[in-house]
């Protein structure tokens, strides 16, 4: 199963041993993973070190170490130079995509979010009218830029009409950032693990973000963070802790029905970055989404913490 190892305390030390990632604090060891069980490293403490040994050993199974600041955004991440036998071949096509096809391949993404964010309002008995009446207008490469009206129904819907979406702030909009750089490393490896490269974007395209693919594909998902954390909102948990970190790195492992299967959140994003590999060689925009949880499920994310925790 894939786990998100996060490093928030001050000056450890991470190093491989006999195939595991040891943290260490000083000459005291604190634990240990198998390191293919590692999807990522998160690290947000001061003064941590690593073994090179290690650096290089997460590389070459494809998992990421992601630098956050503060705001637990994420700032830098170690990614794998190769990691596909075919991602010459698959970059190519990736490269030559034309138009027409990226815009039909942005449209299916874009209407999935919107989807779930209706879906997302209806599991709290939040009228997702309004949200959901947007998907039918969403035309090819979004054109209307309907996923920024639907942004703009879909957060006072859900969060209150005084919530303000900030990348810098913290609370819940720091639970959103964790949440979302959880979801980040997971696309990211999913996309690398599929011989493309994240840097070529079928809709993000600043020039400055080295990820804009891997922030196009977890576009869908992002719902299922927010769901989460407006169980926190309704349990009135505001701070980024130790348990909310693990409650967000579990939805990694969140059940999901995508076609005739249930399969984890992880697996769900792997099988939409092969669904890109085969409409960048048919040419046939046909991506793979899995369905937004049920309404139990989604009401249990975030609300079950305050209980345990």
């Amino acid at each position: 199963m894939d786990r998100i190892i996060d490093i928030s305390s001050d000056n450890r030390h991470l190093k491989k041993k006999r195939g595991f990632l040891v943290v260490m604090d000083h000459q005291t060891e604190m634990g240990r993973v198998p390191l293919d069980q590692v999807l990522a490293v998160m690290v947000h403490g001061h003064g941590i070190t690593y073994s090179n040994n290690l650096l290089v050993a997460l590389a070459q199974q494809g998992s990421l170490v992601v630098l956050c600041a503060a705001n637990h955004a994420p700032q830098a991440v170690m990614m794998p130079l190769e990691n596909h036998s075919l991602q010459g071949a698959r970059i190519r096509d990736q490269w030559q995509a034309r138009p027409p096809l990226l815009k039909r391949l942005w449209q299916q993404i874009v209407c999935a979010k919107v989807l779930a964010q209706a879906d997302c309002l209806k599991a709290f008995g939040i009228s997702e009218v309004p949200v959901r009446a947007l998907a039918s207008k969403i035309r090819t490469g979004d054109g209307g830029n309907i996923e920024a009206q639907a942004a703009r129904r879909y957060w006072p819907l859900l969060m209150g009409k005084e919530f303000r979406r900030d990348l810098k702030a913290s609370g819940h909009n720091g639970q959103l950032n964790y949440g979302y750089t959880i979801l980040r490393s997971m696309v990211m490896r999913s996309v690398v693990a599929s011989g493309l490269t994240p840097t070529i974007g079928l809709f993000h395209s600043n020039r400055g973000n080295a990820f804009a693919l891997a922030d196009d594909l977890m576009e869908p998902f992002r719902p299922i963070v927010d769901a989460t954390v407006y169980g926190f909102v309704q349990s009135g948990i505001e701070e980024v802790t130790s348990d909310i970190k693990l409650c967000l790195a579990r939805l990694v492992s969140l059940d999901v029905q995508l076609g005739e299967i249930t399969c984890p959140l992880s697996q769900a994003a792997s099988q939409l970055c092969l669904s890109l590999v085969r409409s960048f060689e048919t040419n046939q925009a046909d991506l793979a989404f899995p369905l937004f949880p049920s309404a139990l499920e989604v009401r249990s994310l975030g609300q079950g913490l305050a209980k345990t925790g």
